[in-house]
């Protein structure tokens, strides 16, 4: 090969090489403009969905009243008092719980089973059930479409009867809506406060009052959402485990005659879910 042909190979070689190149950036440059219209587009869908959710819970608190309880009644029951009078189990049952009328409620939406609030979080929510665990999380309290989801309660769980287990679910929304705000448990300035070591809980049927026993993170699993034991021992063994994952140490007294509510929430894209538990302490019959 002469020198002149083999420099017209180099040529044609460079040109190659540098159209490769361009064709590489352009594809890249396509590559990134796709993936920022998805991102922008999952970000408006995300607002979006927050928003309506808020407006359906902005509606629901101008036209629902929940009351806080500031007296027990005739049909008020203490639940399980632990013989040690130091307990903090003694200084929950003062504090009131929540009642709520469901009129409102059932006539928007007739699988509205109670009411949650939870002190020191943004929780305050009507709970819905329906029979499976899956519709409400991609519905919204009014069943329309909504990725924001809703507060619901286990398909398997009695709100006739409570269960041994009550299980309460959520999205953990970046914006602390929905049970996003439940990470703030894990922190010890929520801890400090003892006042926020409760859950208050209103169904049609009983207004009642949960102490916190137990808060962690857990990859997802299903054995902290079992509802039914074959005996107490086996509940105590279950709660034992439960009080042991805890990432703080609480003053609660569990034991296998006692009934309890779970609340879980996702906590990240990887599958980790924040867990809390909570012993039944008071129980008023409406």
């Amino acid at each position: 090969m002469n020198h002149g042909m083999k420099r017209r190979v180099k040529v044609i070689k460079k040109k190659k090489k540098l159209i490769l190149k361009k064709w590489i950036r352009i594809t890249l440059l396509i590559i990134f403009i796709l993936l920022f219209i998805f991102s922008f587009l999952k970000i408006l869908l995300w607002t979006r969905d927050s928003k309506n959710s808020n407006k359906i819970k902005k509606e629901i608190t101008k036209n629902v009243k929940v009351t806080e309880k500031q007296a027990d009644s005739s049909n008020t029951e203490i639940v399980n008092p632990p013989s040690n009078k130091n307990n903090d189990y003694y200084k929950y049952i003062q504090m009131d719980m929540i009642s709520v009328d469901f009129n409102d409620l059932l006539q928007k939406n007739s699988d509205t089973i109670g009411w949650i609030k939870v002190n020191g979080t943004n929780i305050n929510y009507p709970v819905v059930q329906t029979n499976n665990n899956d519709y409400y999380l991609t519905h919204a309290y009014d069943k329309s479409k909504n990725k924001a989801g809703w507060v619901f309660a286990d398909y398997r769980n009695n709100f006739n009867n409570l269960d041994k287990n009550t299980i309460i679910y959520a999205h953990g929304r970046v914006d602390g809506t929905m049970f996003g705000s439940l990470k703030k448990t894990l922190n010890n300035t929520w801890y400090k406060n003892k006042n926020n070591h409760v859950v208050k809980f209103s169904t049609k049927n009983e207004n009642t009052l949960w102490q916190v026993f137990s808060v962690y993170t857990i990859k997802a699993e299903s054995y902290y959402i079992t509802t039914q034991f074959n005996s107490s021992e086996s509940f105590n063994e279950f709660v034992n485990t439960l009080k042991k994952r805890s990432k703080i140490l609480f003053d609660t007294e569990v034991s296998g005659s006692d009934k309890i509510i779970t609340l879980s929430t996702c906590k990240d894209s990887k599958g980790n879910r924040i867990v809390m538990h909570a012993k039944l302490i008071k129980i008023e019959n409406k």
